[in-house]
């Protein structure tokens, strides 16, 4: 009998009370804070909303008048409400010509003009079509070589940029951590962007949470392996077997 086998196996140490008690403390953690914050920021949101919105509202319809409590996010219900009924209004011949009269009005104040006109072209971007606002999660070098990123492209170069520029570029947008809102608009070869599987909305998940929240890779298992192992015997356009992947990795 060998020495190796004579000896006992070695005891894993046992965890001491503190330690399980500052486990259980961060698993508390884990499970509540995501909730309790989530909370508190709808809170906050509501209650912003209503104190915004109510004091617009004259008393004798103001249902809180009647009330001995306050109702939140009823200054949430009366805002989509009224959103609602300003867009069926504008709908109409009357509306039309007046939403016209009012543009015509704006046009005309040199400072407010252009506040107007950048802020109703972001929200008819946004608000029209979601899917046209980004388009696809991609990565890019960026701010240097061998630097990468994730980005969104967000469309072509269009009018006077779209002449100073060589054909084949692309419109993107890199966002910075944790906040998405801010960042950098690039133009690129389309050639230099490398499209990802991930959605808009997981690729933003990612940014935000700085890396922590990974999104799956739906990438096909065959393309997964070339990514990393780069085998010679695989193609993307041919059909790939289990065992045509245990090739590979041999033949790696």
């Amino acid at each position: 009998m060998s020495p190796d086998k004579a000896r006992p196996a070695k005891a894993k140490p046992r965890a001491t009370f503190l330690g399980r008690i500052r486990a259980y403390f961060f698993a508390g953690v884990l499970i509540t804070a995501p909730i309790t914050i989530t909370l508190y920021m709808t809170w906050l949101l509501l209650d912003f909303i209503d104190s915004t919105v109510m004091p617009l509202v004259p008393a004798r319809y103001n249902p809180e008048t009647y009330l001995p409590i306050s109702l939140p996010g009823l200054g949430l219900i009366v805002g989509v409400v009224a959103m609602i009924l300003i867009g069926w209004l504008a709908a109409g011949l009357f509306g039309r010509w007046l939403v016209r009269l009012g543009e015509n009005l704006v046009a005309r104040m040199p400072v407010v003009r252009n506040i107007y006109s950048a802020v109703k072209q972001v929200l008819e971007t946004v608000l029209a079509d979601k899917t046209t606002a980004f388009r696809q999660c991609v990565m890019v070098e960026f701010p240097r070589k061998d630097c990468w990123t994730i980005a969104f492209v967000t469309g072509d170069p269009k009018g006077e940029v779209e002449g100073h520029l060589p054909d084949g570029m692309v419109t993107i947008y890199v966002p910075t951590t944790p906040n998405p809102t801010s960042g950098y608009m690039v133009f690129v070869p389309r050639e230099d962007i490398h499209e990802l599987s991930m959605t808009v909305e997981e690729g933003i998940k990612y940014i935000v949470s700085i890396g922590i929240v990974v999104p799956p890779d739906r990438r096909p298992p065959h393309v997964r392996l070339r990514a990393k192992d780069q085998p010679e015997v695989l193609d993307a356009g041919e059909a790939v077997s289990v065992e045509d992947i245990e090739t590979a990795r041999r033949q790696g």
